[in-house]
């Protein structure tokens, strides 16, 4: 029974609230958790739930070690799954109306230095056609501000403006146009030019720009396997890197150089600028830092 009722809930998740696949298969996986635990407390159906259910789950979570932010994710999916049984009247009750969500936790983003993102980018200069896109995908990765998802689904028909302006599309299916710099520009314009043809094998089907060896789209993890290659050769960690770390420097550097918040937010496809000012605080701690090396009373 869960099966089915989670499947028909993430359905309408993408029919009628247009939510992107990342979103829909994270809920996916947290409700099938949450049945797994129901199941083992011998229960089968949704009607089934209690409150106290629901709040002993969160709470193993809680003490098996389980971020604020994923608590938060996984109360909101139980939430949005029993309201919508409720609604389609396949439950008669909701226990989860009158629970409160667990407060998230304000992590700052991790950011590189200036000097370590350039260094990793430069480190691959070579003129063979893994190189070439490879330093294209970290160009634009740092340049534009790409979500993983957003490069992964980045296609020749994106570049526009005679190649001055990256049409992305977000979250839901938000469009947003990025220009994009001289030097990624470059990087991107020699990979089009003299790499990309070796990778799409004469598919002229193929409209994704970044494609693997196979001539295939890249996966995220795909990415995420390049980016920590090229960083584990200049010495930097696995753990302190990833595609959306180039993300947040993209966005800490444009604001530490002078940029307007607002521009930022715009940039990065932030419906709400509330979730771009996290950056202000990152820019702070570099701020603190600066107070407490140079102010004679510090």
């Amino acid at each position: 029974m869960f099966d089915s009722e989670i499947e028909g809930f993430i359905d309408a998740l993408i029919l009628e609230r247009g939510l992107s696949k990342n979103t829909c298969d994270a809920y996916a996986r947290d409700l099938r958790l949450f049945a797994n635990w129901l199941k083992s407390k011998d229960k089968s159906a949704a009607s089934q739930i209690t409150l106290s259910d629901i709040t002993e789950f969160l709470a193993s979570e809680r003490r098996a070690g389980m971020q604020s932010t994923t608590r938060a994710r996984r109360t909101a999916a139980i939430r949005m799954w029993l309201k919508h049984l409720k609604e389609r009247r396949i439950v008669s009750n909701n226990p989860s109306e009158l629970m409160e969500s667990p407060k998230k936790g304000r992590l700052l983003p991790k950011v590189l230095s200036e000097e370590e993102i350039i260094a990793m980018i430069e480190a691959v200069n070579g003129d063979d056609p893994r190189s070439i896109r490879d330093r294209a995908i970290l160009e634009c990765l740092y340049s534009c501000g790409f979500r993983v998802s957003e490069l992964c689904d980045f296609a020749v028909s994106d570049i526009v403006a005679d190649g001055e302006l990256i049409r992305i599309f977000g979250k839901g299916s938000k469009e947003r146009l990025v220009p994009i710099g001289g030097v990624a520009g470059r990087a991107l314009l020699r990979y089009l030019n003299e790499s990309r043809a070796t990778f799409a094998r004469d598919n002229l089907a193929e409209t994704h720009v970044f494609l693997t060896r196979l001539g295939k789209q890249f996966t995220r993890q795909g990415i995420f396997k390049i980016i920590r290659e090229r960083a584990a050769f200049v010495g930097i960690a696995a753990d302190r890197v990833s595609p959306h770390v180039l993300r947040h420097c993209f966005a800490s550097h444009m604001l530490s150089r002078g940029a307007d918040i607002r521009a930022i937010q715009e940039l990065l496809g932030h419906a709400d600028v509330g979730t771009t000012q996290i950056y202000t605080h990152v820019d702070a701690a570099k701020f603190a830092d600066i107070h407490q090396q140079h102010h004679p009373r510090a």
